[in-house]
């Protein structure tokens, strides 16, 4: 047999994405995900330009006369909880197994538009950046209000996952350079990934992320088919990023490959636990409700 190839985006049971983010955020306990303008010790952290939907009690009036544009102001606390979200758009993100409601990047993409919703909720920030994807991948800066959740719902609706991170080394350097850019000391960034097919490179720079006591958690995404590998007798597979193509008996290789992904993930989980960071993996069969709790549990 031959697996499946998607060269786009397959929703699935999780579309339409505004809706299932709706309904996921509106189940999760948010209790614990603290505002970035509460608690003692709120010091001024400077201005930036307006975005439509910003509150308008951060606004600062005056600079409309002093520099004819507005400004909304910024605090940092030891609260700071504005959230960066980086989403996995590579290629191999389009995968959706025979038992899986959709593609993993559908279901990424879910998590992310929840965690949006319930930050944005609590009056936080959001920024959103894409590693891989097609042309119509744009990062999203970072905003507040009603309307920022609806320019990241359509950002990740855009995105089709497209292209090879570990031939193209940049990918990953460019969002991760753009997330450590955007994220203020003490704020919370969320990776989404199947952390498959990267660049070696890829490890360190996405643990590095938990500098500058930034909260960092790390979601791996597999689909179940990647986990169990349920394929019998001999099967053809073509990797969804570059050209390799293997044939086996995955009957007689099962436990080899489930070995060598364990010690994968192992690799990775350690290497941002070491940094600070936390690792969660979850598969696009799990409860999208509890996946989020778990990634707000561990900030």
């Amino acid at each position: 047999m031959t697996a499946a190839i998607r060269s786009a985006i397959d929703w699935g049971e999780l579309a339409p994405l505004r809706l299932r983010a709706s309904l996921v955020a509106d189940g999760v306990y948010a209790g614990g995900h603290r505002s970035a303008r509460r608690g003692a010790g709120v010091e001024f952290g400077g201005h930036r330009p307006y975005t439509p939907g910003d509150d308008l009690r951060w606004l600062d009036r005056r600079s409309l006369l002093r520099h004819d544009h507005l400004l909304v102001r910024q605090f940092e606390t030891e609260t700071d909880r504005a959230l960066s979200i980086a989403i996995d758009a590579t290629a191999s993100m389009g995968y959706r197994g025979s038992r899986s409601p959709a593609a993993k990047y559908a279901w990424a993409a879910l998590i992310a538009a929840a965690l949006a919703r319930v930050a944005i909720a609590q009056g936080d920030s959001v920024a959103v950046t894409f590693f891989g994807g097609s042309q119509t991948v744009h990062n999203v800066p970072r905003g507040g209000g009603r309307e920022q959740f609806e320019r990241i719902v359509s950002a990740l609706e855009a995105a089709d996952p497209f292209g090879d991170a570990d031939a193209q080394s940049n990918i990953v350097e460019d969002a991760v350079a753009n997330v450590d850019r955007t994220s203020r000391r003490g704020s919370v960034v969320v990776v989404l990934s199947d952390l498959l097919d990267l660049p070696a490179t890829a490890t360190a720079a996405i643990a590095e992320l938990a500098l500058r006591r930034r909260a960092l958690v790390v979601m791996q995404t597999l689909d179940e088919d990647e986990l169990t590998l349920p394929f019998d007798g001999p099967t053809r597979m073509r990797s969804m990023e570059g050209q390799s193509v293997v044939e086996t008996d995955t009957t007689e290789t099962r436990s080899a490959y489930l070995q060598q992904l364990e010690q994968h993930n192992a690799s990775w989980s350690e290497a941002i636990r070491k940094r600070g960071g936390k690792y969660l993996r979850a598969t696009t069969s799990d409860d999208a409700v509890r996946a989020v709790r778990s990634i707000l549990d561990n900030v």
